[in-house]
């Protein structure tokens, strides 16, 4: 079926409606499902006052997702009604000559206005509702720094695609989804392999672990279960918030140990090989790398239905554009795939939580259950999570399963 301006137009409008409205039911349900007063279950692990905070963290940060959400819903709301869109891609095509810079201007001028209308929004959630709960160690210098240095990865890293995709479209025509999907697929693997060589010292600093006994039982650990450990990184997350992470980067030689100096100061050398272990559990049950494939899949299907989308003049009338506009189409093709997003986000979303359990299965087997329960009964703790979230949230959200449902099936395998 062939579909005209009007009635994409119409289309368009349901599913941004529609996709908020669902998100907003999902957060609503959470909210109300949270109870100030202690779960039996849960009195091993929170006390009274940490709780009742926990609980507040989450009704805070729910309010102003709702404020924000709306607030976004409202504004993109008139931007379609009144064809802004339009009118940007008219400004443009006075103003640049070919198709690749017109598509650069056009959606810079579209990433710096929603930046700065969405700066207010992330200062608000850093220096008050972060700093409120104690999370945030970041200054205001910091902060300015961390936008110029991600305004220069998105001008360099997000213009070169960009260039290249509206090249191949206007050379090769419809079949040039194939060839994008494989630079594609290139840049996903690259991008994995020097994340932490390239990417991560931009923002953060890594020291190598030192020579001591929380080196030693982790290199124990890999030779035990035939993993070899070499690169193990600290890293200053505490520059940034007080909440705790670690994470395996790269492939082969290149296979890198984050852990941030928050985890290494809240817990203890059994705690943090067990969250280590859980670490190369992922790796040797090849998580990373299906999860690689995945994504390359995803990406795939989205640049093949977006090639039968593309050239069609009446998605770019729809959004008020007068002429046949690639850049318009790219944001009326990234509404309408919302829905398919959001099903294959539902797939990813079960699948990671399916490895979750298998992880911890593996750091149970291989090392030390117990540890693992209380490493992440702490990560909990301090950083407020929500113990006691809705299903239907925990469905459309969660890529890792609740922590209640994770300490129970440790418990099986211990």
């Amino acid at each position: 079926m062939i579909f005209n301006s009007d009635q994409f137009f119409t289309i368009i409008i349901w599913v941004v409606v529609l996709d908020y409205a669902l998100n907003t039911v999902i957060d609503l349900l959470n909210y109300k499902k949270a109870n100030s007063k202690l779960p039996t279950d849960l009195k091993d692990i929170f006390d009274e006052e940490k709780y009742d905070k926990a609980v507040q963290y989450q009704r805070v940060n729910t309010k102003f997702g709702l404020w924000s959400g709306l607030s976004s819903l409202i504004i993109m709301l008139l931007v379609l009604i009144f064809g802004i869109f339009g009118d940007l891609d008219s400004y443009v095509r006075l103003h640049f000559e070919s198709v690749i810079t017109q598509t650069l201007a056009f959606f810079g001028i579209i990433y710096i206005i929603n930046d700065i209308w969405n700066i207010p929004w992330q200062w608000y959630s850093t220096f008050k509702i972060e700093e409120k709960f104690g999370f945030n160690k970041m200054t205001p210098s910091l902060f300015w720094k961390d936008k110029l240095k991600n305004y220069l990865l998105t001008i360099i890293v997000g213009g070169i695609l960009l260039s290249v995709l509206v090249f191949l479209i206007t050379w090769i025509g419809q079949s040039f989804w194939w060839i994008f999907w494989l630079v594609i697929t290139v840049f996903m693997i690259g991008a994995n392999f020097f994340y932490t060589s390239w990417i991560l010292p931009l923002f953060n600093k890594l020291v190598p672990l030192e020579q001591g006994s929380l080196r030693e039982k982790i290199l124990a650990y890999g030779k035990s279960v035939n993993f070899p450990i070499e690169n193990i990184y600290i890293m200053d997350g505490s520059k940034r918030s007080s909440k705790a992470n670690a994470f395996f980067s790269g492939f082969g030689k290149r296979k890198k140990i984050v852990l941030f100096d928050t985890l290494m100061e809240k817990h203890t050398e059994e705690e943090l090989v067990a969250i280590l272990a859980h670490e190369v559990g992922h790796n040797k049950k090849k998580h990373t790398i299906s999860g690689m494939i995945s994504g390359v899949l995803q990406s795939g299907a989205m640049l093949f239905i977006m090639s039968f989308m593309v050239f069609n003049p009446a998605l770019s009338q729809a959004l008020g554009a007068e002429h046949l506009s690639f850049p318009v189409n790219f944001i009326a093709f990234g509404i309408i795939y919302t829905p398919i997003s959001l099903i294959l986000s539902l797939f990813s979303n079960f699948i990671s939580r399916k490895h979750e359990f298998q992880a911890d299965e593996f750091a149970t087997i291989t090392y030390n259950g117990e540890a693992l329960q209380n490493a992440l009964k702490k990560l909990s703790v301090d950083s407020l999570s929500n113990l006691k979230p809705h299903k239907w949230y925990v469905f459309f959200h969660y890529s890792h399963p609740p922590l209640l449902q994770r300490l129970k099936a440790i418990d099986k395998h211990k």
